[in-house]
């Protein structure tokens, strides 16, 4: 398939929605024809996006996530947007291992696994505005992706 195609999701902050947003992003990009490890990739790295603005964000509150996913060409793009606490340094909670929620057994590899199973991350968060994720992930690409 060639050209554009958009969608838009919104839905509570609670956890059982994260795999709901899962099954709806893997159904979308199927029109790309993914490798069964691309969709498991793009729904891990969807995953740690939304669970992240779930006990991150919004710490328990319910509010909205948005997930919107737009196709072009062979590459999917995945934003995931809150308007939770938002992040004071994102350069620190990228870091493998940060976490500030020790409390709720977290490991700190969320922006870790989304950057190891997407092509691209790119993250904007400021204090009391929430939290942008954006990622990509072009499908059928056969060279290795850190060549």
């Amino acid at each position: 398939m060639s050209g554009e195609n958009e969608m838009k999701l919104e839905f509570d902050s609670r956890s059982c929605n994260e795999g709901f947003a899962r099954v709806a992003v893997a159904a979308f990009m199927t029109q790309l024809n993914p490798t069964l490890e691309e969709v498991a990739d793009v729904k891990t790295a969807l995953s740690e996006a939304v669970t992240n603005a779930v006990i991150h964000g919004y710490e328990g509150a319910v509010k909205k996530i948005t997930v919107e996913c737009r196709i072009s060409g062979q590459t999917l793009f995945v934003e995931v947007k809150d308007g939770g606490k938002g992040i004071e340094d994102v350069a620190r909670a990228m870091e493998p291992m940060f976490t500030t929620r020790e409390d709720c057994d977290r490991s700190g590899m969320g922006f870790s696994f989304m950057e190891a199973f997407m092509d691209t991350l790119e993250v904007d968060s400021a204090p009391g505005r929430g939290t942008r994720v954006r990622m990509t992930k072009t499908i059928g690409r056969t060279e290795p992706k850190y060549e």
